[in-house]
């Protein structure tokens, strides 16, 4: 029994059983942020959420945890169980749980961070995060606001953080009685063993025939995708998408012909339509869903429901809409290439991706050909979010930021700036309007707003002016209301303005208080508003299937363009009820809107087809659609369509 007791009081000491405690402690750990993740955005979960469905997706996200841990600690496994006697002394030991402590709370930080960040873009970070805002100065400013709304999240962090420290087993190995070479052939077997293990955890499983699981692997656990949240965790879907190619070819269809028949980008207008030189200004306005707009939501709340956008309730009158419009993506960085150049957002922001550098068609590039001035506007500092260089690789003539707005004396330079993003969007819209009125016409015109824009702020004059709402958002979105009420009353006065054609569009949605606005195609929901002064001929609610994709193509429609060019939407004016369409990606699933359905589907198979009066999408028709195979094959040559010409340079029509 001594022996026994002396075997089992050296193994309990010893850098092996200490590795496993260890990591046992990060399991616990995870298993708390996941469930701190579900308790912070519940709303957007709780209308399909059982307790068996929620416990089969946290069984399936323990493959995922073993991956994300494995990756965040191997190099502490490696030092652990590294084959030489000789490290074990106490100094060797602080170094390694030093190392345990910050690679896991870097871990742990980034779970807690995404756990806020996902109502903006409803999927776990990626790896393009470090892209997308590499050239943001604001970022500290942010997180210390986001610090103080969620002081919660940083007193689990310490909470947590204080546990590693406590919990933490340090190995006790007698080194007077160490063996040297059978402590080193031992920690060589256990160290290969471990290897063997951490392949086999950070692949998936344990066949050969597995391949490494990715993000997209956690669809089947899931019944929405906007659940694949859930299974993940963040160190995980960042590592993971770290160096991955963004777009890969599929084979949907065997020939070009036979792919071009179902669908093709190439748009080659009629030529005797008769050109109109009308202006063009477009309005991406930051985070304006659709749910705001009292206008689009007359049977909300028992019809009693009024929104926050008198102004655009008020021009939606003479405007067209669409019964249904979407956005096709989660970003401000997805909205810019889907409304100016008619690219959706698949598996990753496009200007993101290598694909970038290819050639781009636009709506701006394609009205230069025509002569036409053209100008983007962004109250942000020069250079953010790279639209400045997205706005000149597709044919926009001048960029107008922060820097233009400063220098422009009859304004009121930095005094107008917001403290975080840009310039308040009141004053640049006036700046807009004036600038544009000193262009040469025919021009085109896009400008991007900010106001609307987390941490919610709004002017000190404006303070108690809006309603407050029920989001954060609510009166951010009143100011920009006014703002755009304020830029139309100014642009009535000027000469261009009759000959003008206006769109109003959201880059995406943002936070939402009605269930219908969570779901995974409600997520997507934004306006798509079309006005051109003194034409009621097409204010209409069409019922119709719009999107970002289509803006581009329907204007240049309107304008009667001639040129062949590529988009991968359709003018809605000239398309069919049954022909409009919409599509979406969200966590590895793709969404293809047509026919009164929504089919999601996972790039191999469908998962699940909704009917779009089933708001809630609750009953799953898979399998009980006619429709079905149509919509599949369809969206299928739409995916092959993109994935090809991204990757081989086929943006254009040259």
């Amino acid at each position: 029994m001594e022996n026994k007791g002396k075997i089992l009081s050296r193994f309990t000491d010893s850098s092996l059983f200490a590795l496993i405690c260890n990591l046992l402690l990060v399991y616990a750990i995870m298993f708390v942020a996941h469930l701190e993740f579900l308790f912070e955005n519940y709303s957007y979960f709780s209308g399909n959420l059982t307790f068996s469905h929620l416990c089969e997706m946290y069984v399936g996200s323990l493959r995922f945890d073993v991956s994300g841990i494995l990756y965040v600690n191997i190099l502490y496994i490696v030092l652990m169980l590294f084959p030489l006697h000789f490290k074990e002394n106490k100094i060797y030991h602080i170094v390694c749980k030093w190392i345990f402590i910050v690679t896991n709370w870097i871990a742990l930080l980034a779970n807690l961070i995404d756990s806020v960040y996902f109502k903006y873009t409803m999927r776990r970070t990626t790896a393009t995060v470090f892209s997308e805002f590499g050239n943001e100065d604001n970022m500290a400013s942010i997180f210390g606001k986001e610090i103080v709304n969620h002081w919660y999240l940083l007193l689990l962090l310490i909470v947590l953080t204080f546990a590693m420290f406590k919990l933490y087993r340090k190995p006790k190995p007698e080194r007077k009685n160490l063996v040297w070479w059978k402590y080193d052939i031992s920690y060589l077997l256990f160290l290969a063993m471990a290897v063997y293990l951490s392949v086999v955890g950070v692949r998936g499983g344990f066949t050969r025939a597995t391949r490494p699981i990715t993000i997209s692997n956690a669809n089947q656990y899931v019944d929405h995708p906007i659940e694949a949240a859930l299974v993940l965790n963040t160190p995980f879907s960042i590592i993971r998408t770290i160096g991955i190619p963004t777009f890969q070819n599929v084979d949907y269809y065997a020939s070009e012909e036979e792919l071009e028949k179902v669908f093709t980008p190439v748009h080659n207008p009629a030529k005797d339509k008769g050109f109109k030189q009308k202006n063009v200004v477009i309005f991406i306005v930051e985070s304006f869903g659709r749910e705001y707009i009292g206008a689009f939501n007359k049977d909300l709340e028992g019809g009693n429901y009024k929104g926050y956008t008198p102004f655009v309730d008020s021009l939606i009158e003479h405007s067209a809409t669409f019964r249904y419009s979407y956005s096709n993506g989660r970003k401000s960085i997805d909205g810019m290439p889907s409304v100016l150049s008619s690219i959706p957002m698949f598996v990753e922001p496009f200007v993101l991706t290598p694909a970038s550098m290819n050639r781009v068609s636009g709506i701006a590039g394609e009205l230069g050909k025509k002569g036409y001035h053209t100008g983007f506007f962004h109250g942000a500092q020069n250079g953010s979010m790279g639209f400045q260089a997205f706005a000149r690789s597709t044919g926009f003539d001048s960029y107008y930021g922060r820097d233009e707005y400063n220098a422009d004396s009859r304004f009121g330079g930095d005094a107008d700036f917001d403290g975080t993003w840009a310039i308040w969007d009141e004053p640049f819209m006036q700046f807009y309007c004036t600038t544009m009125s000193e262009m040469q016409q025919p021009f085109m015109t896009a400008l991007f707003t900010a106001s609307s824009h987390h941490p919610y702020n709004i002017p000190d004059k404006y303070k108690s002016v809006f309603p407050e709402g029920n989001l954060s958002i609510h009166k951010c979105i009143g100011y920009t209301d006014n703002a755009l009420r304020k830029f139309f009353d100014s642009a009535r006065k000027q000469s261009w303005y009759d000959n003008t054609i206006f769109v109003i569009t959201a880059d995406h949605t943002n936070e939402t208080n009605h269930a219908e606005y969570q779901t995974d195609l409600g997520g997507f929901s934004v306006p798509i508003i079309i006005y051109e002064p003194g034409n009621d001929s097409i204010a209409n609610r069409y019922d119709k299937i719009a999107q970002h994709i289509d803006i581009m193509p329907t204007i240049l429609g309107m304008l009667g363009y001639d040129n062949s060019y590529l988009a991968f939407g359709c003018d809605l004016f000239a398309t069919s009820v049954d022909d409009t369409y919409a599509v979406n990606y969200l966590n590895g699933i793709y969404q293809y809107v047509k026919y009164g359905y929504v089919l999601q589907f996972d790039g191999t198979n469908t998962k699940a087809v909704y009917s779009l009066d089933d708001i809630l999408m609750q009953n799953n028709l898979v399998g009980k659609v006619d429709c079905q195979q149509q919509m599949e094959n369809e969206l299928k040559a739409i995916i092959q369509q993109y994935m090809s010409r991204m990757n081989e340079d086929r943006l254009t029509v040259e």
